[in-house]
């Protein structure tokens, strides 16, 4: 494991803060030691920080409370989703209180006519999509996992759709949050634009608890599309799958979907779903709209495949096709850990321009060969982002150091294309030390605005931006 840093603890301020909230919450908090690892991280590397007490809220007003106590003893604050992160977001580096909002799951209200709904944040988009169904509705944004929306504003997740549907900060039009003294404020009303004052909906989505605590969402819904049609394509290479990606894209075929399997990737998905593609990279599509839209779509992303040397082309419009296609690439993670039984899964993302997609994916095999690593590689291609998922035995130490070599190299390489060291995973503690080299003296001015919403640091201490001092 990659030793996580610790920070000073407060613990007569924490003591204290347990014994309020103990009297104010009964057995909406726990303190037993398996729950608390439970909400410390476990989907990293990183060494899991356990946070001292777990409070689940059910209501804005206590989610305030809680932050207020906390404030008053100066105790650090965590917000907790489903845990799905993946750079130690929820670890408590300097204990504190975990704020997880899993009984906050409600959908409060769906205005089917502007297209929006309003949510806790313990509602996952599983839970939304179910929901919304029967109305013609759709929630696009899907990271993979099924995490909450809270957490998935918080981190201003995307996924497979964000090609055509963006990504949350796209698709949040307002948020109600509570601030690092308790008092609770909504960014923004329903509009769908709005030239009032400064964008505090974008600054706290991506924020990752460090500058509030997300308590409602108000979210950009679509229509269900007419018709939608799923192509698959196998390349020689993968630097012909990418080349066919920027023709794609450049060409203005409206791609809802686009994702990269490469060949270790393709084969794990042949083992684990039962499939039988050729295991060479594949491209997976989606298209959206009327019906013959989507068939002249599949059509003209077929031609430009051919160029490329594009093979084995299949295309459906049948429901039950398409969803094992697409399950099987949401499996990816579970059919890849196959690939090395007992390893330790680390993935890691990078985004680039369309224009260095080939050469950074091409490059990344290439490093991880050199290094004698198994990564295979799948990506959300359509805009130019990727994940290396790195299995590592984790007794080795010379395997785990080749492990953060490559991972380092990884951030430094897509910086170095104008790129960014995290598509969508965020910052969280892994990522801390590539956001100074990408962003260099803008870093400062985040850092001053961390300071004046929240001058205790008492909001996911840890996360984003480097230790004070």
């Amino acid at each position: 494991m990659v030793q996580a840093t610790a920070l000073p603890r407060n613990e007569a301020g924490i003591e204290a803060a347990i014994g309020v909230l103990r009297q104010q919450f009964g057995d909406q908090m726990q303190t037993g030691q398996a729950i608390r690892e439970q909400h410390g991280h476990t989907t990293t590397w990183i060494t899991n920080q356990a946070p001292d007490a777990v409070v689940f809220p059910t209501s804005t007003a206590e989610v305030a409370d809680i932050v207020k106590t906390c404030a008053e003893y100066g105790v650090p604050v965590i917000p907790f989703g489903t845990g799905t992160s993946l750079e130690g977001h929820v670890n408590a580096p300097a204990g504190g209180i975990c704020v997880d909002m899993m009984r906050m799951d409600q959908i409060l209200a769906v205005h089917a006519e502007d297209l929006d709904v309003v949510v806790q944040p313990g509602v996952t988009r599983e839970q939304l999509n179910t929901f919304l169904r029967d109305q013609g509705l759709f929630f696009p944004i899907d990271p993979g996992a099924n995490a909450s929306l809270g957490g998935m504003a918080a981190t201003r997740a995307s996924g497979t759709n964000a090609v055509r549907y963006g990504t949350m900060k796209d698709n949040v039009l307002a948020l109600e949050v509570v601030m690092a003294d308790g008092e609770v404020i909504r960014t923004a009303q329903r509009a769908k634009k709005s030239s009032a004052g400064y964008d505090l909906t974008r600054l706290m989505v991506g924020s990752e608890g460090t500058l509030g605590l997300i308590t409602e969402i108000t979210l950009r819904l679509q229509g269900i599309p007419e018709a939608i049609r799923s192509a698959r394509c196998s390349f020689r290479t993968v630097d012909d799958a990418c080349r066919a990606v920027m023709m794609t894209i450049q060409y203005g075929i409206p791609i809802a979907r686009m994702e990269l399997l490469d060949e270790m990737s393709v084969a794990a998905a042949n083992s684990y779903s039962k499939l039988s593609l050729p295991e060479t990279p594949l491209l997976l599509l989606e298209f959206h709209g009327s019906d013959a839209g989507v068939l002249e779509q599949s059509e003209t992303f077929a031609a430009i495949a051919d160029e490329f040397g594009g093979f084995d082309i299949e295309a459906t419009s049948s429901a039950e096709e398409r969803n094992k296609l697409w399950q099987a690439r949401h499996d990816m993670y579970w059919a890849c850990m196959q690939i090395r039984p007992g390893a330790k899964g680390i993935s890691t993302d990078v985004c680039v321009p369309i224009s260095k997609l080939a050469e950074c994916v091409g490059a990344t095999q290439q490093k991880a060969e050199d290094l004698g690593l198994v990564a295979p590689i799948v990506g959300h291609v359509g805009d130019g982002n990727f994940h290396s998922l790195v299995l590592v035995d984790m007794e080795n130490a010379e395997e785990r150091q080749k492990a953060d070599e490559f991972i380092s190299w990884l951030n430094d390489l897509a910086i170095s294309l104008d790129g960014t060291c995290t598509g969508e995973h965020g910052i969280g503690q892994g990522k801390r030390p590539y956001l100074q080299k990408e962003l260099g003296a803008a870093t400062r001015y985040m850092a001053a605005i961390k300071a004046a919403l929240d001058p205790d640091d008492i909001l996911n201490p840890g996360k984003i931006l480097a230790d004070k001092g």
